[in-house]
């Protein structure tokens, strides 16, 4: 057992980049695990300057100066986040308090809709199935009413969270845009000079990873704006909250769109039944899926690493797990980026090496 494992530590660790890289690794999963919380302004800069890039290198290529194409680029980010809490924010609290007000309505018809289920298909549904069916669902009401009055009776520690969100992501975003070629280049002269390995996986990766995340936002912001519109052309109520999941629920492939369609039905169910007007409702959201599915993506994310469906899921799965939203925000990212690590990670034959050694 012993020798097995020294022949694959020789295999895979006798390049002493891959060691390099393998302290790389783990040295940034620790971190992560271990100062996430504390590291979270830091982190969500990071990663909101590295949205922001693509804009700053497209006005530099219209002739901008390197300053003044930062100084936009922060100047459209304030605006942004301006705009999203004196319009947007507002608007979207005021929908989620009103379908809580009018939650008891809604769950008090659904079960006069139940319990008219065994009269109808008394063979296949009991009148005791359906009582169970209730009881269950308002215990997990009441325990949803619980969290939340939990959640609020701690929103003062969330707000200063907030406050402190609001003053230093904006200042660390500015300063990762003006400096970060400078920050790059200092984390390099770190690094060995002979790098390969490094290299490899970089070029693979950056471009990816940058068209990605980029493609992500843009399909979330066109797919919440699009159905937020139409729910609203066709007078569904909460169409701003319904349009926002349907935008978010993108970040999960497969399973996201399935889940998102569940709360699209039930409203549109409960304001006008199965009429009409419910019919376009659930004929135009099928419509919008099929274009982002089969349009959108397709020119968003053309340049994608192509993946099997199990391992999108398992990767949401697990970094979702380990870091939350981002985590399922980047799983796609992180897969990718484990394949191009696993592909450029140098490898020894022994069996070849002691060939020559007999030899």
């Amino acid at each position: 057992m012993i020798r097995i494992f020294h022949r694959w530590i020789e295999r895979y660790f006798a390049d002493e980049e891959a060691v390099l890289v393998a302290v790389i690794i783990i040295a940034g999963f620790t971190i992560v695990l271990s100062m996430g919380v504390v590291l979270a302004p830091m982190t969500s800069a990071l990663i909101i300057a590295f949205l922001m890039q693509g804009v700053v290198l497209r006005l530099t290529s219209w002739g901008l100066s390197h300053i003044v194409a930062v100084t936009v680029a922060f100047l459209i980010l304030v605006s942004s986040v301006i705009v999203g809490l004196l319009y947007i924010l507002p608007a979207l609290w005021h929908q989620v308090v009103k379908l809580f007000s009018e939650a008891p309505r809604m769950l008090k018809e659904g079960q006069e809709l139940l319990l008219l289920l065994p009269e109808k298909y008394p063979t296949l549904i009991r009148e005791e199935q359906v009582t169970q069916m209730i009881d269950g669902l308002g215990n997990e009401l009441a325990q949803v009413g619980q969290t939340i009055l939990s959640i609020s009776l701690a929103q003062l520690p969330v707000i200063i969270s907030i406050l402190i969100y609001l003053i230093l992501v904006p200042i660390l975003v500015f300063f990762f845009l003006k400096d970060g070629r400078e920050m790059m280049e200092w984390f390099s002269n770190i690094l060995p000079r002979e790098r390969p390995v490094m290299q490899q996986i970089w070029r693979e990766m950056n471009q990816q990873i940058a068209n990605y995340v980029r493609g992500k936002v843009i399909e979330i912001v066109i797919v919440a704006g699009v159905c937020s519109v139409v729910f609203s052309f066709l007078g569904v109520n909460y169409a701003l909250l319904l349009g926002i999941a349907v935008g978010f629920s993108v970040l999960i492939p497969y399973i996201g769109a399935a889940v998102v369609t569940l709360p699209v039905a039930i409203i549109g169910f409960f304001q006008w039944g199965l009429n009409e007007t419910y019919f376009y409702l659930m004929a135009s959201y099928f419509v919008i899926q099929a274009l982002d599915g089969n349009v959108l993506v397709p020119l968003l994310f053309s340049e994608a690493v192509k993946m099997h469906p199990v391992v999108i899921v398992l990767a949401v799965l697990v970094f979702g797990g380990l870091w939350g939203f981002w985590g399922v925000f980047f799983a796609i990212p992180l897969a990718t980026l484990f394949k191009a690590i696993i592909t450029a990670w140098p490898t020894t034959n022994i069996d070849e090496g002691l060939a020559e050694v007999k030899g």
